[in-house]
């Protein structure tokens, strides 16, 4: 009875070959598919795309782990996933015209305050997608964005418009606090009473 329980963990099922050769297959798919699918998939914009990423990670597991389910599999599995991610960033580090091929480039969504409709369609982003997607990072419309670059990650980053509205107005008020202080100020030297 032990033996068989210490068998179904650690005896693998399949050759160790094999179980180093499926998370191999299985991750350059998984790159090249999401460099075709585009940037929009690892943004998660909107629930169907986490749906996508959430459903294909369950659906390689099976292609990764084949018919072992033994921890040694398991181990040998993730491990491969690692030391080729591992191995294939530091490769990409030191080539930067091929990551720059594989990671895509960054595509400007917004430039000086203008939407740029064509690669919002290129990209298929809607612009209520757009204006969430501002909205996680504090701008309340996007009249506020002066620049938005969907990167090559799957993030936007947005820049504000110099100077943002509300610090016009703080800095107005601030002024007019300044004026009227100094006003006061003349207002009560020339009340006061000569000192002798």
């Amino acid at each position: 009875m032990h033996s068989k329980i210490w068998t179904d963990m650690f005896v693998l099922a399949v050759p160790v070959a094999e179980k180093i050769l499926r998370p191999v297959a299985v991750y350059f798919f998984l790159i090249l598919g999401l460099r075709l699918a585009g940037k929009r998939e690892l943004a998660q914009l909107n629930p169907f795309d986490l749906v996508v990423l959430l459903t294909l990670s369950n659906t390689v597991q099976n292609a990764i782990i084949g018919d072992d389910n033994t921890i040694t599999g398991g181990i040998i599995g993730a491990s491969t996933l690692l030391l080729v991610n591992y191995l294939v960033v530091r490769f990409l580090y030191r080539h930067r015209r091929l990551d720059r091929f594989v990671e895509g480039e960054a595509c400007v969504l917004i430039e000086n305050g203008k939407i740029q409709e064509h690669q919002l369609a290129r990209e298929v982003l809607t612009r209520q997608e757009l204006e969430a997607a501002a909205h996680k990072q504090g701008f309340g419309n996007l009249r506020e964005v002066e620049k938005a670059v969907l990167e090559p990650g799957g993030t936007i980053s947005f820049t504000a418009k110099k100077p943002a509205p509300e610090e016009t107005r703080h800095q107005e008020i601030l002024q007019r606090l300044d004026q009227l202080s100094r006003e006061l100020t003349q207002l009560r030297l020339r009340d006061a009473p000569p000192t002798a």
